[in-house]
């Protein structure tokens, strides 16, 4: 297993859409940083007080966040969903597994090596984000490694559900399955925030049971109430209209959904696992 994660690290290093997204975050990163640093230096130039700057930085981060969630989610998606499906489709899963190799442990080092290269790209790109804003802006969140390894945690949710994809179907099929499985997720968090504010308990019902589908949208609230100032979640409240944001957490997720997400995912490995060995080859 270890064997066949080391090879799909190399194999991710060689693929040019690698080092696009990473080039991509790079750029992005300057370019947010060049944008605070700008609105930062005009809002003090016109009396802006402090803490309304750390709240607006803030929500800017948050923002930084989702846009970079969905760059994640397509990353799993471009590694996870051709990580089986390829190699079986071309013949190079049949020669591997000819050997004295176990169907098992060459799924789980496919899932283990591109996990790896997941979580760092997460890492390296979340950190410098918050870096560079912080460098610019003054503002850091209370806890850096917070909001950064829920990002990660969503990655390996959705790099959790392709793998399983792609043993049954090609990899266009499932990595656009996971990607509109995880909007979706994610819709339906917005309308049980709305649900739960408005007191309509059916959508919080609906809400949590797609949740509980699919975890994803539990992590993004940790990475929401992690890149949150702790006076913004003070003042808020019992205030419908910003409660129902997408943007806004007022607790992190809880222990339970944490550890229903890590059973998530080894049930959906061990459910992948067994889909493989069905698999004629």
């Amino acid at each position: 297993m270890i064997t066949i994660a080391k090879l799909t690290i190399g194999e991710a290093a060689r693929r040019r859409v690698l080092w696009v997204l990473v080039i991509l975050a790079a750029v992005a990163v300057g370019l947010t940083a060049w944008g605070v640093s700008a609105l930062v230096g005009s809002a003090r130039d016109g009396g802006v007080s402090d803490l309304d700057i750390k709240f607006a930085v803030s929500q800017i981060l948050i923002f930084i966040a989702f846009m970079f969630g969905f760059v994640l989610v397509m990353t799993a998606a471009f590694f996870g969903s051709p990580a089986i499906a390829t190699d079986l489709e071309s013949g190079i899963a049949q020669a591997m597994l000819a050997r004295p190799l176990r169907r098992s442990s060459y799924l789980l080092g496919r899932w283990l090596g591109l996990a790896i290269v997941m979580v760092v790209y997460a890492a390296v790109a979340g950190f410098l984000a918050i870096g560079a804003v912080g460098l610019v802006s003054g503002y850091y969140p209370p806890d850096v490694i917070l909001p950064v390894a829920y990002l990660a945690g969503q990655a390996l949710i959705l790099l959790s559900l392709t793998v399983l994809l792609s043993t049954r179907l090609p990899p266009i099929a499932g990595g656009s399955i996971a990607v509109v499985a995880y909007g979706l997720v994610w819709m339906a968090g917005v309308l049980g925030k709305i649900g739960l504010a408005i007191g309509t308990t059916s959508l919080v019902t609906v809400s949590d049971a797609v949740r509980y589908l699919l975890p994803t949208d539990a992590f993004w609230q940790g990475v929401v109430y992690g890149l949150e100032p702790s006076f913004v979640i003070n003042s808020v409240g019992d205030e419908v209209v910003a409660r129902s944001s997408p943007f806004f957490a007022a607790a992190p997720p809880s222990n339970a959904i944490l550890a229903w997400a890590a059973v998530w995912v080894v049930l959906v490995l061990v459910l992948a696992v067994n889909q493989l060995r069905r698999r004629e080859l």
